[in-house]
């Protein structure tokens, strides 16, 4: 085992704790184990459940972060992209009509063949969409790939500024080298102390303690904690497009556009269980990792957050309730078990 996958095993390990349990029947059946971490804008770590300093990837999480070239450079008013092409770069979208609408529009106005993309060909992760599909005989397509709204955000930074597209998706490429920079910047960690991983779909992922996942999200919620002014309009842009289109972010059935719903609110999950969400009036930033890395557990756990720190938008917590129940029901509707959350943060005196 490499000293890497050493690390981040003994980092998620150590010190994790019961976020939800499943009964059915009566009796517990799984235990979901992880770690929480709020952090508030004195740089303080307000509230923790399980350890804050836990290593994990970002994954998904990190798209807000993976845009902001795009938005830094102004080339949101080049190409000529609608708002719903610009929010789909912050997505982990399901290929749902809408969504495949706006992609195949930024090929067009980009003038890239789909093949440009490095992400596998596949079917979309809506099961409507992929049964229609199916049924039609139509192909796979890298569009359809959940990660095809990044890749294309990155490729449009790429032809704006005029780099190659080949290895665009390298961690030595320009654009990543700018984008992990800009991890590093937000997240309040010196770039040497990131881990560097490969994502699913072919792009770097940054490892780094759930404490400073939180202080980006934090800043991304509230971006006057950026110096930088640049930096700081374009988070405007990224958050604003995400509140205004969160259809675009995945699918109404999924956490992220009933976070984003919210306009006090900026969200985003990735996969194997890490979700990280910034309250802007509350001034504080969230991260989850669910260390067996299910994501089913997202919804009642953050709702359970919420209700812990007093938040005062029920609507919110509600819609998170519908789309992750605490009753377990099976194929005939019938309620046979519950999950229940059992987090309970360790409050300081600013939580």
């Amino acid at each position: 085992m490499s000293e890497l996958a050493t690390g981040l095993e003994e980092s998620l390990a150590n010190g994790a704790e019961p976020l939800v349990l499943e009964y059915r029947g009566g009796f517990l059946e799984n235990v979901h184990y992880g770690h929480v971490c709020a952090v508030n804008d004195k740089d303080d770590v307000v509230g923790q459940y399980g350890d804050p300093n836990a290593i994990t990837f970002m994954r998904s999480a990190a798209k807000p972060i993976q845009a902001l070239p795009f938005f830094l450079e102004g080339f949101d008013k080049r190409f000529g992209f609608t708002p719903e092409e610009q929010a789909i770069m912050m997505a982990s979208h399901r290929a749902l009509p809408y969504h495949v609408e706006a992609l195949e529009g930024m090929l067009r106005k980009l003038g890239l063949d789909e093949q440009t993309l490095v992400c596998k060909p596949t079917y979309p992760l809506d099961a409507d969409a992929r049964d229609a599909l199916v049924a039609e005989r139509q192909p796979q397509r890298r569009i359809y790939h959940n990660c095809s709204g990044k890749h294309l955000g990155v490729l449009a930074s790429c032809v704006g500024m005029g780099y190659s597209l080949d290895n665009y998706y390298s961690p030595d490429h320009p654009v990543q080298r700018r984008i992990v920079s800009l991890a590093a910047e937000l997240a309040e960690i010196p770039q040497e102390d990131i881990r560097i991983g490969t994502d699913g779909c072919g792009f770097p992922v940054f490892g780094m303690p759930l404490r400073h996942m939180a202080t980006a999200f934090l800043k991304l919620a509230c971006p006057d904690l950026i110096a930088d002014p640049a930096l700081r309009e374009a988070v405007r842009k990224v958050t604003g497009l995400m509140n205004a289109y969160p259809r675009m972010i995945s699918a109404e059935y999924l956490i992220c556009p009933n976070l984003l719903m919210d306009d006090n609110i900026v969200a985003k999950g990735g996969a194997k269980g890490i979700y990280c969400f910034g309250l802007k009036k509350e001034r504080l930033g969230f991260a989850l990792k669910v260390v067996d890395g299910s994501e089913d557990e997202w919804p009642i756990a953050v709702a359970s957050i919420l209700e812990q720190i007093g938040y005062d938008n029920r609507e919110t917590i509600d819609r998170l309730y519908r789309i992750g129940p605490p009753e377990i029901r099976n194929d005939n509707g019938l309620v046979i078990g519950e999950n229940r959350s059992v987090i309970q943060l360790r409050r300081g005196e600013k939580l």
